[in-house]
């Protein structure tokens, strides 16, 4: 696979050329392109005729980074993101998908360059606001733990937390992370939140927002939240895997009507 030189990473890219409209795919937090698919987030497996620009970010997946937290901060994420695509689609409006850190690299780049979006897919919002100052915490003490007691004392605390309903058919995963970039990961978490709720309110394109229910790191209300803000948002909730099953044709919907 192609890397792209970012300060302090090389990304590991992929891109499928059908022609058509560009569209960039992002992950979550920890986990990576491949890891993605394993948990059916994968929304751009469903497209076709199109530019799909898939990466991993900094310190994930088959990317290298530095154990230096501030280099995970969303902002970072998004100076990535629009770099990547100035050399890949220059001067074109891209439709952008991505869940959780995704969503937030998103919202973050649409503010700093609002002409470079189309429209935006946004899955899972993470917590962000007012209920963002206890997430950081947990991602503090996450760091701690891995650097006191090992990834496997993580891990063990991690795939015994309840999920989702909409995720009970996806298999077991552990995060696309090196042990030693992960606390580094998190500690970058913790100082990363949604783009200020009056920069959110000038994205002025369409945008649709996707969750699902009983996920706390994840909650319906950030999601609900964005659709205040954003003037142009329509919001689709999972609540089994069944609804989960439909996010790539939503997707593809968006892609052919706003492309």
């Amino acid at each position: 696979m192609p890397t792209f030189s970012v300060p302090g990473a090389e990304l590991d890219v992929e891109l499928s050329d059908e022609g058509g409209h560009p569209v960039v795919q992002l992950h979550g937090l920890t986990s990576s392109r491949h890891r993605d698919r394993l948990m059916d987030l994968d929304l751009g497996r469903g497209l076709s005729g199109t530019r799909l620009l898939r990466y991993d970010a900094r310190g994930h997946g088959h990317s290298t980074g530095r154990a230096v937290p501030e280099d995970y901060r969303w902002p970072v994420l998004a100076d990535d993101l629009l770099q990547l695509l100035d050399h890949y689609f220059p001067g074109e409006r891209v439709h952008g998908v991505g869940p959780s850190m995704g969503t937030g690299t998103l919202l973050h780049a649409a503010v700093k360059d609002p002409e470079r979006f189309s429209s935006l897919t946004l899955l899972v919002p993470a917590t962000a606001w007012a209920t963002r100052a206890a997430k950081a915490a947990e991602y503090r003490a996450a760091a701690d733990l891995i650097e006191q007691q090992g990834l496997a004392a993580f891990l063990t605390h991690d795939l015994n937390a309840p999920r989702p309903p909409a995720t009970v058919d996806a298999p077991d995963t552990v995060p696309d992370v090196t042990e030693e970039l992960l606390p580094s990961l998190f500690r970058g978490a913790a100082l990363s939140d949604l783009p200020d709720p009056e920069a959110v309110s000038g994205i002025d394109i369409p945008v649709t927002v996707l969750a699902w229910i009983d996920d706390p790191a994840h909650p319906v209300s950030t999601a609900e939240a964005l659709m205040g803000l954003l003037p142009h948002a329509k919001l689709e909730i999972a609540y089994t895997p069944a609804d989960l099953a439909q996010w790539p044709s939503i997707l593809c919907e968006d892609v052919a009507r706003h492309g």
